[in-house]
């Protein structure tokens, strides 16, 4: 057992805190129960898995999880990017806040069967924060790589200032929505590129937007059921 916290297996769960860290050694963190389940039941070998209480001294563990005291296990794992593809996936652009990443990468887990794709900006979806967000879908469904202009397929941009609802729009599969900055939305260099623009209508009386997390999954929904073997 652990009883040090000078410990090498230690140290390493330290330093993947740093996305330097996690770029250079292509690892991450996992912290929790729930999630290193979702590894196991998406059949992603560990690295390194620690129980607390039995590999490690439980206060050790504690001092070294972005979750603090309390932790029962932390797994580290290799990073899995996938390629670009199915009938309908999500694009980002500039999506800084990692919440909203792993928030994403769920929600296209849950309703369609592409993965999302990250261009420019986007936060990790490998740090703490993203992980968790994500409620191991990251592992289960690995996010993909790609600049807009590297993409195929139907392009549909989400903008509040569009003409057409997302009710309206017309577009064949395969279908990328393509969703930018959580204030700025896609820079004009690529909304001119895409094939549509698509809005979702809001209550006179409501909010004028909606948190960028909450618009790509409504979008996902309105698209995904429209799609050749929806559930």
């Amino acid at each position: 057992m652990i009883t040090s916290s000078h410990n090498e297996k230690l140290k390493q769960i330290r330093k993947l805190r740093s996305h330097r860290e996690r770029e250079r050694s292509g690892l991450f963190v996992v912290e929790g129960e729930d999630l290193v389940a979702a590894a196991q039941a998406a059949q992603v070998e560990p690295e390194l898995v620690l129980v607390a209480g039995e590999d490690v001294e439980p206060e050790l563990l504690g001092a070294v999880s972005t979750l603090g005291s309390g932790t029962r296990v932390i797994g580290v794992y290799r990073q899995r990017w996938s390629q670009p593809g199915g009938q309908l996936s999500v694009y980002l652009h500039g999506v800084g806040d990692p919440g909203n990443v792993g928030t994403i990468v769920r929600a296209a887990h849950a309703l369609c069967d592409g993965p999302v794709v990250l261009g420019p900006g986007c936060a990790d979806p490998y740090s703490p924060k993203a992980v968790r967000a994500s409620m191991g879908s990251v592992l289960a469904r690995p996010p993909g790589r790609a600049s807009l202009g590297e993409l195929t397929g139907s392009k549909l941009a989400l903008d509040g200032r569009a003409d057409a609802t997302l009710a309206e729009v017309e577009v064949e599969p395969p279908v990328m929505i393509c969703v930018g900055a959580e204030r700025e939305g896609l820079p004009p260099e690529l909304s001119g590129t895409v094939d549509a623009s698509a809005r979702i209508p809001m209550r006179p009386d409501g909010p004028d937007s909606l948190n960028v997390a909450m618009a790509a999954t409504v979008a996902l929904y309105e698209l995904g059921r429209r799609m050749p073997g929806h559930g």
